[in-house]
């Protein structure tokens, strides 16, 4: 009997229960992201029709954010049944933000919801801030809103450095803005698989360099198993090498030169081998152009470096120090750390391995040293290994979004540059939509109001914008929006919800790129545009 027990292999752990829940997400935003989201608290100021900010509320209790409040003082009527899926029959009378709390409270049992005014007692928006002891890591407000109540919200979101997201829906049409005060930076961008390749081709280390030398030391008595499962680094390296020799020190440098070293590495392939040709020489033909290039500062990580942060920005966070280190590194070597990771090649297991190896042992190396100046930075002695490698892993592809210099360009200045781009679009046919501003004109002439004729929206865009005066497309989106007279349409409001949570995500957890400044829905053509105002 204890034989068998101990010839029987031990029970394989599966996955939680949480990690089959949200097994999904967790392939998109990792444990961290999920870590971040669990412990957020968001805020919606609801007002209006009050669709489109329980849409979006929806969207971030499914994935599983920590609590929210819902402060709306709307009691629920007739109307709201038709255009909002968490209220029914039962609801009719009572407070609208109670009844959507304890539906959506429904949906994910682990949220925890709550809701604002509990009392005809509670009437002050500061009440609400005043009561709340975990500040809010998010605000989402719907148009339209009382200005004072914005003002409100303002405040409390600049002392708390606390991101606003502004959506308004009416009718076909709505819109979203995101204000997140100041400098935001973003490391894990998540970019493309294909584009994260650094080879280093033009700037390799000792180690790599000896690995090609050992590789290709009797190259052309090599059989053709292993010819043909050269990696390609090692062909660009030892063709480099070849290609130097003949031409005083030099890499190719301008396209002509690149297509002739091309030529003589597609030279070099055997051809009369059995098989037909060699797959890993045409790997290394078709990276040449992508991969034999200099080493470059991405426009990006010259933004972060460049970068003077102001008064509201947390100039001691550990992204700043971070970036610092990095910025030391990159005028030290005039290289930025590697990533260390490798694509897909043609090799032997064994080869590829060690190849793989030299890249993630340098890529520590250079994390290391990093780390090393770090340290030696006031307030960077308790910031995380794994912080450092995270950045150093990424640096190429670091975005920091809303600069607080040049965030926004004027509004007449937009409305003007985007009506003259209509008359280009005009001549160039369909491949050229015309812009949405006319929409966003038209919406934010009701910020603050809700419902009011055409005559009166096209009035205030000309108050605004003189610029949009008389501008047919201005009008037909200001008889549209006075159309809709404040009311929401839920597919509309379905759509614009599942599209601020999405960049309501991106920003609690720190990933992806979120959008910068507003976006524009057109629920009539189903297209969106982003713009910078």
């Amino acid at each position: 009997m204890t034989e068998i027990l101990v010839q029987t292999p031990p029970v394989l752990q599966g996955p939680s229960e949480k990690e089959r829940k949200y097994d999904r997400q967790l392939r998109l935003w990792a444990a961290s992201g999920q870590a971040a989201l669990e412990s957020s608290n968001i805020l919606l100021l609801n007002s209006g029709s009050g669709t489109v900010g329980v849409e979006t509320l929806k969207n971030l209790v499914l994935p599983g954010i920590g609590s929210f409040t819902i402060a709306d003082d709307a009691v629920v009527h007739d109307e709201d049944l038709g255009v909002n899926f968490f209220l029914d029959e039962s609801s009719k009378g009572k407070s609208r933000a109670q009844c959507c709390t304890e539906f959506l409270v429904e949906l994910n049992p682990e949220v925890n919801g709550s809701w604002w005014p509990r009392n005809s007692d509670d009437q002050r928006l500061e009440q609400l801030f005043e009561a709340t002891q975990t500040p809010f890591t998010m605000i989402l407000y719907a148009l339209p809103i009382q200005p004072e109540r914005l003002s409100i919200l303002q405040e409390y979101s600049r002392r708390h450095q606390t991101p606003l997201v502004a959506v308004h829906s009416a009718g076909f049409y709505s819109y979203f803005s995101v204000n997140l005060h100041g400098a935001f930076p973003i490391v894990d961008t998540h970019p493309d698989d294909t584009a994260t390749g650094d080879l280093r081709l033009l700037s390799p280390w000792p180690a790599l360099l000896d690995f090609t030398k050992e590789m290709t030391r009797d190259i052309d008595n090599l059989d053709n198993h292993l010819h043909g499962h050269l990696p390609l680094v090692v062909i660009l390296l030892y063709y480099l090498d070849l290609w130097k020799q003949g031409h005083d020190g030099a890499y190719p440098a301008n396209y002509s030169e690149k297509v002739a070293f091309r030529n003589a590495v597609s030279d070099a392939m055997r051809r009369d081998i059995p098989e037909g040709g060699e797959e890993n020489f045409e790997e290394a033909v078709a990276a040449v152009m992508k991969h034999v290039v200099p080493p470059q500062l991405p426009g990006s990580l010259k933004q972060v470096f460049d970068y003077q942060p102001s008064g509201s920005d947390d100039t001691k966070s550990s992204f700043w120090i971070i970036a610092e280190a990095v910025k030391q590194f990159y005028n030290r070597h005039g290289v930025l750390p590697v990533p260390g990771g490798l694509p897909d090649m043609k090799a032997q297991s064994e080869v590829y391995i060690k190849l793989q190896n030299l890249y993630k042992d340098k890529a520590r190396q250079d994390a290391q040293e990093v780390l090393a100046i770090v340290r030696g930075i006031a307030g960077g002695e308790d910031i995380d290994t794994a912080e450092v490698e995270l950045f150093c892993t990424n640096a190429r592809f670091i975005k920091l979004v809303n600069p607080a210099e040049g965030r926004t360009v004027d509004l007449a200045q937009a409305v003007e540059q985007q009506l003259a781009n209509d008359e280009i679009a005009a001549l160039a046919g369909p491949e050229m939509p015309l812009t949405l501003i006319p929409i966003y004109l038209a919406l934010t002439a009701t910020s603050h109001q809700g419902v009011a004729t055409a005559e009166q929206i096209v009035a205030s865009i000309q108050d605004r914008v003189p610029a949009a005066a008389g501008n047919e497309r201005v009008q037909k989106a200001a008889e549209e929006v006075a159309r809709a007279t404040g009311g929401e349409l839920h597919n509309t409001s379905a759509v614009m919800g599942g599209m601020v949570a999405q960049e309501m995500i991106k920003i609690i957890t720190k990933q992806y790129v979120p959008i910068e400044n507003t976006c524009i829905f057109d629920g009539i053509e189903s297209r969106c545009q982003v713009l910078r105002l």
